[in-house]
């Protein structure tokens, strides 16, 4: 855990002396586009032309923001288009770490800062995944995964003929507003009442938390998907934390007050986009328990890491009676 700080890596935990004991995640920096044929993306600067083996995408197994990106790259068929490379489950002094299993094909480098610091030798900041790199220009082109996954969503269309849209014109408001609350409640807030220093901090963090996945259960029990009959990004960005909750954040990062298992819908949900062809896949509990009760020794300094719980996503969701239903 740490950040580059002067071109130098530094080891060092997350600040919340300044913030009352609440953690507050760091803005990604990297905000290029991959667009069809380069053209400007959202943020109006040059983007990035999609071309079949031209990228390469760093993840971990065990980040959720990472797993969005791995999701959309099997929903859309990028598998041949974009390879990939996994990052060592364990994050301690050095940050993300290449392993011997998966070393770093491009630059032999030994951690992820290095790729930060040849794309920018001025960077100064938190190194995260996912990275989306460009071999050809030898840069990111971003770090921000909910930008990636519409890169994903729509980029490469004409080269791979799949035209699934997750991101549809006509839902953008309704996704956006689910996002938000999902970002900043759920998403974020497992990391705010885990990462908390403060009681009141923490307490904050998890009565919101708690409210948001209320609300989402009753929005799940009357409809399939968050904004009504049709699958969307919404969806998978909610996914990859709840995927997580149960194995992770009840007890590491003690939000406790009951298990998704508990939520007859929303675990319902949860299985039902893990049986989604080729998404099982993308999941690795094994990454996922080693990362956060191993790497994270300022809440378990033991780093003992927990057998349970036992889960089988692959039981019947019953979710596709709520079609009949409606």
């Amino acid at each position: 855990m740490g950040l580059i700080q002067n071109g130098q890596w530094v080891d060092q935990w997350y600040d919340t002396k300044n913030n009352g004991g609440e953690f507050r995640r760091q803005d990604s920096r990297f905000r290029s586009w991959l667009t069809p044929n380069g053209e400007a993306g959202p943020n109006g600067e040059t983007g990035f032309k999609a071309e079949k083996g031209r990228y390469h995408l760093y993840v971990s197994l065990a980040c959720p923001w990472a797993h969005r990106t791995l999701i959309f790259r099997e929903l859309k068929n990028l598998q041949e288009y974009i390879d990939v490379t996994v990052v060592d489950a364990i994050m301690l002094e050095n940050g993300w770490e290449f392993s011997d299993s998966q070393p770093d094909p491009l630059y032999d480098f030994d951690y992820a800062y290095q790729l930060y610091l040849k794309a920018d030798s001025q960077y100064e900041g938190r190194v995260t995944v996912p990275i989306l790199w460009d071999k050809q220009t030898k840069t990111i082109v971003s770090n921000e995964s909910s930008e990636i996954i519409r890169m994903f969503n729509s980029a490469f269309n004409h080269l791979t003929g799949n035209t699934d849209d997750y991101y549809p014109a006509e839902l953008h408001e309704s996704i956006h507003a689910i996002n938000d609350r999902v970002y900043d409640s759920i998403n974020n807030g497992v990391y705010r009442a885990g990462f908390a220093t403060t009681q009141e901090a923490y307490e904050s963090a998890f009565h919101q938390l708690f409210d948001a996945l209320d609300w989402v259960e009753n929005l799940l029990s009357n409809q399939r998907y968050l904004v009504g009959e049709t699958l969307t990004e919404a969806d998978w960005r909610l996914f990859t934390t709840l995927i997580r909750f149960d194995a992770v954040y009840f007890g590491h990062f003690k939000t406790n007050r009951q298990m998704l298992a508990d939520y007859p819908a929303i675990s319902g949900y949860v299985r039902e986009l893990y049986q989604v062809p080729g998404i099982a896949e993308t999941v690795s509990f094994e990454h996922i328990k080693t990362h956060y009760y191993a790497s994270h020794l300022t809440i378990n300094p033991t780093g003992v890491i927990p057998l349970g719980p036992e889960q089988d996503f692959n039981l019947a969701h019953g979710r596709e009676q709520l079609n009949k239903a409606n």
